[in-house]
């Protein structure tokens, strides 16, 4: 088997490609079922639901996330999971928020605990 190779990219050259791409989200890198973007929404956040769960790690900023109508605050550092399939978008964020978001294929062995 094939040793993967190892990903590595600073959130100040991500930020850079979205802003030269005009985009609010870029894929980064993909392996296996994970895949690895950077996100900064615009305006307003237009997400629907997706088919993979989804993990949001805060790079800068500040905002609201709006989980299945529970809505959580969120700094630089944090990391917010929303599982596949559940409505959520940002709301109220600063003109800086932007937050990498991987996406993995939901595998529902065990709850989770916290």
């Amino acid at each position: 088997m094939k040793t993967p190779e190892s990903f590595w990219i600073s959130s100040k050259e991500a930020v850079s490609r979205l802003k030269r791409e005009g985009t609010d989200l870029i894929n980064l890198s993909k392996y296996g079922n994970l895949t690895f973007d950077i996100y900064k929404p615009r305006g307003s956040d237009k997400q629907t639901p997706h088919d993979k769960d989804e993990i949001y790690i805060v790079i800068s900023g500040k905002g609201i996330l709006n989980a299945d109508s529970k809505r959580t605050n969120c700094y630089p550092g944090d990391i917010l999971f929303v599982p596949a399939g559940m409505e959520h978008n940002f709301e109220g964020f600063s003109n800086d928020f932007c937050t990498w978001a991987v996406f993995s294929s939901p595998v529902r062995t065990e709850q989770m605990v916290m």
